[in-house]
């Protein structure tokens, strides 16, 4: 059978690269086309576009590139056409992805979302939407289940994807000396894998170094990046290591971490690295964002445990002496003490690997049910 994904950012590229080889063991003749990344394209089949000219976070960013969205979507739309697959796999990124899926269903194509769009922070009748023009929703946190039934939805809940990441990581024995890494306790860097997202929040992160003498550093770069791009912010900085491609082996590593909002938050809480969460927008997107969001935090740690477990330094308070004043409170003492044990009871709640197989098999069998 065939097989179309849409993942337009890195997150996206790591789901829909497990699902892929998910499929294929589920599916021997599975072809798949696909929008994604690197990971993706390493499982096999065509890569279309790659989500580096893709990903746009924020109101005023995307209208600033309103042109090159709807570019991409006219491509992608054509693209499913012609290939015309046995079944669309959207994966997370709603402003794209639920368009595609009003598109793919008015055109008879089976729509699969696995992910499911944050639509319980903001603008929630877009649930009516979904419902609409998706067959199927494979979520991925747990309180999706009873937010969707409330309206009326049913779901598939597969676990979490990041899960079956984490469980095939082998750290590197070597790692440190490779990255040039001596034995003072590690801080990691993940300033996110968005170009907005990295020139705004990277320089806050490098701004806190002189104030940690007893610490060592070090960045996660982005893949869609390469040394050079990350260049112009490290000029004049003390020597500290990028790490493209091993984010995993330097959360192993860390002591404590400066996380970008995201997937990412998750994964550092699933590593155990006490953190502090950081975002920052531009100031009108921050503006509506304030207005139309429903929730009470926005880092993925605090939503699923329902409750402050990391510190969200959001717009003005991601400045420099607050971030420092965060982080030293979670390099050592109560409050590292008490996230740690917050961060057990979240894998808990978070529960076993296995989405990406379940949602595989859930995919293939609602296929072949239907021939």
């Amino acid at each position: 059978m065939k097989y179309y994904l849409i993942g337009g950012e890195a997150s996206g590229d790591l789901h829909g690269a497990n699902l892929i080889k998910a499929i294929k063991a589920n599916d021997p003749e599975a072809e798949f086309r696909y929008f994604g990344g690197d990971r993706m394209l390493a499982e096999g089949g065509t890569l279309v576009k790659h989500y580096a000219d893709m990903a746009f976070m924020g109101f005023t960013e995307v209208l600033l590139n309103l042109r090159t969205i709807l570019n991409n979507m006219k491509f992608c739309k054509g693209d499913i056409l012609k290939w015309n697959p046995d079944v669309l796999i959207l994966i997370d990124f709603p402003g794209f992805n639920l368009k595609i899926a009003s598109f793919a269903k008015k055109e008879g194509i089976r729509v699969h979302y696995y992910i499911s769009p944050k639509v319980w922070a903001w603008n929630q009748k877009r649930v009516l939407k979904i419902k609409r023009d998706v067959d199927r929703m494979f979520c991925i946190l747990p309180f999706e289940v009873d937010f969707y039934k409330s309206w009326g939805m049913d779901i598939d809940y597969v676990g979490n994807p990041l899960l079956d990441e984490i469980s095939l990581f082998r750290a590197e024995p070597d790692f440190r000396n490779k990255h040039g890494l001596n034995d003072k306790p590690l801080i990691a860097f993940l300033p996110g894998s968005r170009r907005q997202e990295i020139e705004r929040l990277l320089p806050v992160m490098l701004s806190i170094t002189d104030k940690f003498p007893d610490y060592q550093f070090a960045i996660a770069g982005a893949p869609s990046f390469d040394a050079a791009y990350y260049k112009q912010f490290l000029e004049g900085q003390p020597v500290i290591p990028l790490i493209f491609g091993q984010t995993y082996d330097l959360l192993h590593h860390a002591h404590a971490a400066i996380v970008a909002s995201g997937t990412a938050t998750l994964e550092t809480a699933l590593f155990r690295v006490p953190q502090v969460v950081v975002y920052k927008g531009g100031a009108i997107s921050i503006a509506i964002a304030r207005m139309l969001v429903k929730i009470r935090f926005i880092s993925l740690v605090n939503l699923i445990m329902d409750k402050q477990v990391v510190r969200e330094l959001i717009q003005e308070q991601c400045e420099t002496d607050t971030v420092a004043t965060v982080l030293k409170e979670i390099v050592k003492g109560d409050v590292r003490d008490s996230m740690l044990a917050d961060y057990t009871v979240l894998a808990k709640k978070m529960g076993s690997p296995g989405a990406s197989e379940k949602t595989a098999e859930l995919i293939v069998a609602d296929l072949k049910n239907l021939r």
